[in-house]
């Protein structure tokens, strides 16, 4: 049996800011929301969702006697997640101003799983972040890290919702698991709803991804443009307007200290960029993903808007 104040040591050591653990279940509920979201064409472009729904929100389904879920939250705030001026054309997502968080949170997990394995030799499991069909904002309520908010982000009471999350689902039952969120949550504030601005942000915690910015900019091309009220990669709108991030303290973990400034980079800064230099100074970060032309384009999408306001 797994000792979970073990466990949460090790999350620390390597790391991570918060820890809980639940064990695996079929997340029915979730997994019918979901399926309705689809349903209602919500997720947009966005069609590898539609694959790997049953192993999404049954744990066991992707671990082989799968019995806990350790699920791990560490904080990525920073300068820029307080907000951008008024009028800043070339934003960027505050969690994409440091290495790429799927490799770096990775790490970690095997870091831990490897202490794991050395007290528990036959212990078995997998690390998930969430590139992998995991429901992982659920298991984190269910691990009693916060709650699910309207904009669809898991709010955690002390670092607020600029937190990146990964998991261990592993092969044994722990000796005590964490009761799930039961806060006070968004009580009557509508904030992310009211300052998307694009409406993306729905009733009953949905999204619609046609309408979000960050979809539009780094996913795959909704058939369909939309204003990107200045965003270049990513969006945080939604994030900037909630008070749980008001007087939450910045990250401390250095692995995700920014690497660059995106106040220093103009417009022109942007489309003047080669290849080459592109490469050398943003392919460690999350904007490798979309590229050079895509930021451009995005870019220039901004710079027509801001011709005709």
């Amino acid at each position: 049996m797994l000792d979970s104040h073990f466990i949460k040591k090790l999350a620390g050591d390597h790391g991570f800011d918060l820890c809980g653990l639940t064990p695996c279940r079929h997340l029915a509920g979730n997994e019918g929301r979901f399926r309705e979201w689809i349903a209602r064409g919500y997720h947009s472009s966005l069609d590898y969702l539609e694959r790997n729904t049953e192993k999404r929100f049954n744990p066991r389904l992707l671990v082989d006697k799968a019995q806990t879920v350790v699920v791990c939250a560490v904080s990525y705030k920073n300068m820029v997640s307080c907000g951008y001026a008024p009028g800043t054309r070339c934003k960027v997502a505050s969690y994409a101003l440091t290495g790429d968080y799927h490799k770096t949170i990775k790490q970690m997990l095997f870091g831990m799983f490897k202490d794991l394995v050395g007290r528990y030799p036959d212990l078995g499991g997998r690390a998930f972040v969430d590139s992998a069909p995991l429901a992982e904002k659920q298991l984190a309520v269910d691990a009693g890290l916060g709650w699910i908010g309207r904009q669809s982000l898991l709010v955690t009471p002390r670092l607020g919702t600029f937190v990146l999350l990964g998991e261990l689902v592993l092969t044994d039952r722990a000796d005590a698991y964490d009761e799930p969120y039961e806060g006070v949550g968004c009580g009557n504030c509508y904030r992310c709803v009211n300052h998307c601005p694009t409406g993306a942000i729905l009733g009953d915690r949905m999204i619609d991804t046609g309408r979000c910015i960050s979809c539009h900019t780094i996913e795959k091309e909704p058939p369909e443009g939309i204003d990107l009220h200045g965003w270049i990669f990513g969006c945080d709108c939604c994030q900037n307007c909630c008070p749980y991030n008001r007087y939450t303290p910045l990250h401390v973990n250095p692995e995700f200290d920014p690497v660059f400034d995106p106040l220093e980079m103009t417009a022109e800064r942007w489309l003047a960029l080669s290849d080459e230099e592109f490469a050398r100074r943003f392919k460690p970060t999350p904007l490798a993903r979309s590229g050079l032309e895509r930021i451009r384009k995005n870019v220039r999408i901004g710079l027509e808007t801001a011709v005709g306001e």
